[in-house]
């Protein structure tokens, strides 16, 4: 515990979900006091459950009722905040309309932003997503920080357009109001243990890999991060004074599917039976996004090699993600630990 920081209060959204409840055990551990917005407080005690095994500084943890979708709750949440780590989003799973994700996120950002100016917040760290630094078709191989998703482009997906707009919204704010200090988080595929069975999608690819429910692997690849990692990229940008008004990447190694699966069936060979490394078709992948919406959302990629750099991360903060094998196979025992794979 660092007592410098122990009358540090800072506020995380989303603090039920996979990353925001690794930040509030990261931040308890080193010693700030602590707020989480929830949509309803009647999830308070689950929550408490959930980080009991993880810190004994849940006395330092208090909650506060606030939704993305309304005003209401968020200027008391935020009252004499230091700090504010926005990792929730208005997430839409399965079939939607483009307007039932975009607009809400962007509007959900907009509402933390104003709520942080009022407060006096000094800085907000915002998670957006390394698919908002994605390179032209014949752009870079490897993106980084300077680039900025195509908008007009027609294969990107509706998820990517609502986080790119929405961290374009942010910046904007903070450029015509002057504050607070901003810095922008944008994390790759996101993998490692889990706090509890509210996992993130990235996750839930790995647990049906693990039972296996996908017999056939589309030709899909990511670079992974580790969430603890980039947690502690998020810590690292809420403090450091050359962050503010930056954005970050956050990303490791580039595997495809096929390699997280091999990964899997290596570690643990009793499952080997179960777990295909068979690819799927890419003509039977695009006919099945027809009747899937999150399958929609992953068909422009197939085939892609997009990867992206964290130079800037470990050149300005000294951040290191570790090896993308190491945060699979923690995860994959996390998932079975639990019972969840």
């Amino acid at each position: 515990m660092n007592s410098g920081v122990s009358d540090v209060s800072v506020l995380v959204t989303g603090g039920l979900g996979y990353l925001g409840s690794w930040m509030l055990i990261a931040l308890l551990r080193q010693g700030y006091r602590v707020r989480a917005s929830l949509r309803d407080l009647a999830q308070e005690k689950q929550l408490r459950a959930t980080l009991a095994p993880f810190t004994t500084s849940l006395h330092r943890l208090s909650f506060h009722r606030a939704s993305l979708l309304r005003d209401e709750g968020w200027d008391s949440a935020m009252q004499q905040c230091q700090f504010v780590v926005h990792t929730a989003a208005p997430v839409r799973r399965g079939d939607y309309r483009p307007q039932d994700i975009i607009a809400p996120t962007r509007q959900a950002t907009l509402r933390i932003l104003r709520a942080a100016r009022r407060a006096g917040v000094r800085r907000l760290v915002l998670t957006s997503s390394a698919q908002a630094a994605l390179p032209p078709p014949q752009g870079a191989a490897i993106s980084d920080e300077t680039q900025w998703t195509g908008l007009d482009d027609t294969g990107t997906s509706d998820t990517v357009r609502a986080k790119t707009l929405a961290e374009q919204d942010a910046w904007t704010f903070v450029r015509t109001h002057g504050g607070p200090e901003l810095v922008t988080v944008l994390p790759a595929f996101i993998q490692g243990p889990v706090v509890s069975a509210d996992y993130s999608a990235s996750i839930g690819l790995a647990a049906r890999i693990l039972r296996g429910k996908m017999p056939l692997l589309p030709r899909l690849g990511f670079c992974l991060v580790d969430v603890r990692d980039l947690v502690d990229l998020h810590l690292r940008a809420m403090t450091h004074r050359d962050a503010a008004n930056q954005r970050f990447i956050a990303a490791g190694e580039f595997l495809w599917m096929q390699d997280i699966a091999a990964a899997y069936r290596d570690a643990f060979p009793e499952r080997a039976a179960t777990i295909s490394l068979r690819s799927a078709p890419d003509a039977l992948v695009r006919l099945l996004a027809l009747f899937s919406g999150e399958l929609r959302q992953a068909v422009t990629s197939l085939g892609q090699r997009r990867e992206f750099s964290s130079a800037k991360a470990e050149r300005m903060l000294d951040w290191r993600p570790r090896p993308a094998r190491e945060s699979l196979i923690e995860g994959a025992l996390s998932l079975l630990h639990k019972g969840l794979a």
